[in-house]
């Protein structure tokens, strides 16, 4: 796997850029949408719903990488593969690396708006 950042700088400044006011808005969204996402991981991986745990990495992939997280969409990209694959055996392994990617990247958005 490509060692990509925590955050693209260029495009957060973009989006910043773009969204003015509503920036701190759009981080928060993207902070409480993704543990919805992580919920509806680890609820497919327990029920062994390949096809639920692809679409649902899908889906958390985009916002990662729209939002400028693209280790995080990276992550995310292998969980959907394996969800294609219907290849669940790793998928604690893979929840654990994107939930601490998660973290991660919480802290540093977090980081930026009390600025």
């Amino acid at each position: 796997m490509v060692d990509k950042p925590h955050l693209d700088e260029e495009a957060l400044a973009e989006l910043q850029d773009v969204m003015e006011d509503e920036f701190e808005v759009l981080i928060h969204t993207f902070i409480n949408d993704s543990r919805d996402r992580i919920a509806g991981l680890r609820h497919a991986a327990t029920n062994g719903d390949a096809d639920a745990f692809a679409k649902m990495a899908h889906s958390f992939k985009g916002s990662s990488i729209n939002i400028g997280a693209p280790h995080l969409g990276e992550l995310c990209l292998v969980a959907e593969k394996a969800g294609k694959a219907q290849s669940l055996e790793d998928s604690e392994s893979m929840l654990s690396n994107i939930e601490e990617e998660f973290r991660t990247v919480t802290d540093m958005l977090e980081g930026l708006m009390v600025r």
